[in-house]
């Protein structure tokens, strides 16, 4: 996908802007909104948007960004590096959620 050349904190805002405003973290089997810590299985997670990125200066310097809603209907972000800094437990997460919970319907690169 490509990103021209927008990084990850500027599309973080521009999703803030859009109203994903939690940011989350994975602990063992459960997403966890970080301003509450409710929890969330892989089930209850949709996500909407997702840009993977790889760093200028260094190839192997990746991440993933998703945006997500929640079935407590909280939206926000998390950011996943992978690569040499791989975060195994946080994609097993991801790899968890239903292919039927995966869309692109707020991505903000195809809005006008």
């Amino acid at each position: 996908m490509n990103n021209e050349g927008t990084n990850e904190l500027d599309f973080i805002k521009k999703y803030e802007n859009e109203g994903y405003t939690n940011s989350y973290r994975v602990d063992g089997t459960m997403l966890i909104e970080n301003g509450s810590d409710m929890r969330f299985t892989p089930n209850g997670i949709k996500v909407v948007a997702k840009h993977r990125y790889e760093g200028y200066s260094n190839p192997s310097d990746m991440s993933i960004l998703y945006v997500i809603e929640t079935k407590d209907d909280t939206k926000g972000t998390i950011l996943v590096p992978y690569g040499n800094t791989n975060e195994t437990e946080t994609l097993e997460f991801f790899n968890k959620i239903p292919d039927e919970n995966f869309s692109e319907s707020e991505n903000i690169m195809f809005k006008k």
